[in-house]
């Protein structure tokens, strides 16, 4: 099983590296820079080289690159639209420099352009990158909350219709159940996969951010929690964790970590739920 966490790099990307074996991961996910801050860092050849070393000597694989939270394609404005396209594309950059396959990215919010014109705008906006070879760009699923775009697997079908790049999706189980997509036993997870592959198809799926959620189903409220201790419980993590259709993606935790409950505790806990 291909599992890991989001973890930092402070200090240099290359210390994500050692972050992700000590949490007990095989794959992960990382910002670039600070995700409330437009800013972004410089990464140097040299950790850039020893990123892509250490990776290739001691994970699986994949990374992801998270893109900054600031980032909104969904957006009529034009200033704000100028600012995301301009991240996203130093974003791709810097997967391609790393040899980071994926760059994930929300929609954001259409804040009044309605869901068409939201849809209209996020796709354009992807269609001005220069995304170089061997990277993808994954739209993330949202709770759905507001304005939000990505809560119903159809405006993520939307965008990839709608677009010109080779885009694929990154699945966030905490994000789906929130915005009405049932995980929480083995039959609703069968038929919110079955939902997903006749709106979006599964051979657009590159991952799954694994979460439970602290929230009930159809509440929009996006808040993680501990593997099989929330909303979604143990009965659908297992169920998700050895579905035949997701069990071969990658699995990349955002669940909390406060106390001894950790990533390495999560990590264990959704390899404990794993059938052979």
């Amino acid at each position: 099983m291909r599992i890991g966490a989001h973890v930092s790099i402070s200090g240099g990307v290359q210390n994500a590296v050692d972050r992700e074996l000590d949490v007990g991961g095989n794959c992960g996910q990382i910002f670039t820079h600070s995700p409330q801050v437009w800013s972004h860092n410089e990464i140097t050849d040299e950790e850039a080289d020893t990123f892509v070393e250490e990776t290739a000597a001691n994970l699986d694989g994949p990374w992801v690159i998270h893109s900054s939270y600031l980032v909104n394609l969904a957006t009529p404005k034009d200033d704000l639209r100028e600012k995301s396209i301009d991240s996203m594309q130093r974003e791709v950059d810097d997967a391609a420099r790393l040899s980071i396959p994926y760059v994930n990215v929300h929609l954001g919010a259409h804040t009044g352009a309605g869901v068409e014109g939201g849809l209209d705008n996020a796709a354009s906006a992807l269609d001005e990158l220069a995304v170089p070879e061997g990277v993808t760009v994954l739209v993330e699923s949202d709770a759905g909350s507001g304005t939000k775009l990505g809560g119903e697997f159809d405006h993520l079908a939307g965008v990839l219709d709608r677009s010109d790049q080779d885009l694929a999706v990154c699945l966030d189980t905490a994000h789906a159940f929130a915005a009405g997509y049932d995980l929480s036993s083995a039959q609703a997870v069968d038929e919110a996969v079955a939902a997903f592959d006749d709106a979006v198809g599964l051979e657009n799926l590159a991952c799954l951010h694994l979460n439970d959620s602290k929230h009930g189903v159809g509440t929009n409220k996006d808040e993680h929690a501990h593997i099989g201790e929330g909303e979604i419980g143990e009965d659908g993590m297992r169920a998700i964790l050895n579905h035949e259709d997701l069990r071969d993606r990658p699995f990349i935790l955002e669940t909390p970590t406060d106390g001894d409950q950790g990533f390495a505790w999560n990590i264990e806990r959704a390899r404990d739920l794993r059938e052979n």
